[in-house]
């Protein structure tokens, strides 16, 4: 079957196209609008559907909205109930279930062509469970755990795959939150809500759980799978911080004490799921499931011999969950994600193209891994932009920003060229093969969504990449997987004896993820990068801006630009 999955209802949309089983293309709408996640998630927003993602997926695999045999949208109006009703102060909830409701005819006027008797609506929680139970990979039967902040009328769901079967065993239902109490703390601190809880999270290694037993209170587990997770009085426990204030170390403290109490919370929930299923392999999804310090305890603590999160653990990811579920229900055995790049992709030739339009000085070296890694031996900052952008909120190898891991005033250096807060770390990337060497902590880890336990004896020798508890959110890197990122790196150890990179998200604060070649040559002229390597090509700040005889290069390349054959200049 041909399967386009769409979220639209919260935040994040996104669309993912399944076709027999096998995932095709999955991207989020804020890599085509330029809109942070989208949209806010307000009930006013609701009707915005991934139009650009939805049309790009189909154009990907050369269909038209007449060819699909079903569309699943990831919320279920007919199960949900009013806000009122569920104990949350949401007045214009309505509006979102009215949106849900029509969400086939708003299709059809999206997708011309599009039959709005296909389209199928598919729980929340279950679309974000199939995301995750489905796509991992040699999981087998296997538990599956969903938090988030809300769907139809929970915030979480334990549930079972067993063969191409997915049964729900248990739910909490709302208010009761872990996402949503995770959220209020965000706004309280001061960053915008359903957005920034990754800086809660990061803001927290800074601080001491000292108030952890007054939120235990009111958040703790009930015993019988689910939780208790309501009523934090926030203003008790510290001073709400505005948002250009600077934060202080009793915002530091409650930061530090509800990512406590959210990890213990979450291994009650951990250990009660393997109670009832005793599988070995624990799968999850859900914007909770995006928090790599709880994530690693899980890993470490946890039951389960294997954890495997998705890496759109989001609410992307239902997209792309509703249509492996259906996928499976109709008869089409899902396959397993075998990586996240599963976005938009330029030739060759399609990225010279655009250069010589851009009208920018470029180079093709021999070998742009090469090239990148003495850059980066020099202690440039480097631009990444290779191959299909990545599903979900981390940068992978695909698009992202590169330094060296060797020199502690990087960190502050790409948060000033990101423009973003200095609490807020670098992840390093390293070969598969040397992981453990460095780290201690799940592996292979190629999605980013693990905190490990940096050697003692490399912490002076990375130290861009070490946070302050000594740990380290790391992406192993495969070289059957990614050759070109693995040959990158390692060169970068031949010359420098590091087999570490420094890779963040190729962005700046505020803006999505660079996903097309428009957006990484707008993001590399206003950021104080040194190269920007996309596709085989090369374009270095020096000779972008260079003058000659008092002549900006950008004017001169009209007479003394004259790109050869093979796309490189004369």
């Amino acid at each position: 079957m041909r399967i386009l999955g769409i979220n639209a209802l919260f935040h994040d949309p996104a669309a993912a196209l399944v076709i027999d089983g096998r995932t095709v293309a999955a991207a989020e709408e804020e890599r085509f609008s330029r809109r942070k996640h989208g949209k806010r998630p307000l009930p006013f927003s609701a009707w915005e559907l991934p139009e650009k993602a939805a049309a790009w997926c189909l154009k990907r695999a050369g269909l038209r909205p007449q060819d699909l045999d079903a569309v699943t949208y990831s919320f279920d109006p007919a199960l949900a109930r009013p806000a009122e009703d569920m104990g949350l102060d949401d007045p214009w909830d309505h509006l979102r279930l009215t949106y849900a409701r029509e969400a086939p005819g708003f299709l059809r006027t999206a997708l011309p062509g599009l039959d709005p008797g296909i389209v199928r609506f598919v729980p929340h929680h279950m679309a974000h469970a199939a995301s995750s139970a489905f796509a991992a990979p040699d999981a087998g039967n296997s538990s599956v755990l969903v938090l988030d902040g809300r769907g139809e009328r929970a915030s979480h769901l334990a549930a079972r795959r067993t063969g191409d079967r997915l049964e729900a065993l248990h739910a909490q239902e709302l208010p009761h939150s872990l996402g949503l109490v995770y959220e209020e703390l965000t706004g309280h601190l001061g960053f915008l809500r359903s957005s920034d809880e990754f800086k809660v999270m990061a803001l927290a290694s800074h601080g001491r759980p000292r108030m952890l037993a007054e939120l235990r209170r009111h958040v703790y587990p009930t015993g019988d799978g689910g939780f208790h997770a309501t009523g934090v009085p926030w203003h008790e426990l510290c001073a709400p911080r505005g948002p250009d204030e600077p934060w202080t170390q009793d915002h530091a403290d409650v930061a530090a004490s509800a990512q406590a109490v959210l990890e213990e919370t979450l291994l009650d929930l951990v250990r009660w799921l393997h109670g009832r299923t005793h599988d070995r392999v624990l799968t999850l999804a859900g914007g909770v499931a995006l928090n790599c310090v709880a994530n690693s305890r899980i890993a470490r603590e946890g039951p389960f011999a294997r954890v495997w999160v998705q890496p759109a653990a989001g609410d992307a990811g239902t997209a792309l969950g509703g249509a492996l579920l259906l996928s499976a229900v109709e008869g089409d055995q899902p396959e397993p994600m075998t990586g996240a790049d599963l976005g938009r992709d330029w030739s060759d030739a399609e990225l010279g193209a655009w250069l010589k339009t851009a009208a920018v000085p470029f180079e093709r070296p021999p070998d742009i891994a090469e090239t990148v890694a003495r850059a980066l031996a020099d202690n440039g900052i480097v631009a990444w932009f290779q191959g299909r952008s990545e599903y979900g909120p981390r940068a992978l190898g695909h698009r992202s920003l590169l330094a060296h891991p060797g020199h502690a005033g990087n960190l502050e250096r790409l948060n000033d060229v990101k423009g973003r807060e200095q609490f807020r770390p670098v992840a390093p990337m390293v070969l598969a093969d040397r992981a453990a060497d460095i780290f201690d902590g799940p592996l292979p880890s190629p999605y980013m969504l693990f905190v490990h336990d940096v050697a003692p004896e490399w912490r002076e020798r990375i130290p861009a990449v070490v946070h302050v508890d000594g740990t380290a959110r790391i992406q192993t890197v495969d070289p059957a997987r990614e050759p070109l990122v693995a040959r990158m790196l390692g060169a970068f150890e031949r010359l420098t004896g590091l087999p570490v990179v420094v890779n963040t998200s190729l962005n700046t604060a505020g803006r999505p993820m660079v996903d097309d070649p428009r957006d990484a040559l707008e993001c590399f002229g206003s950021s104080p990068v040194d190269l920007l390597a996309i596709g085989p090509y090369a374009i270095r700040r020096g000779d972008l801006f260079r003058t000659e005889s008092g002549t900006d290069s950008r004017t001169a390349l009209g007479t003394d630009f004259r790109p050869d054959a093979a796309g490189g200049p004369r």
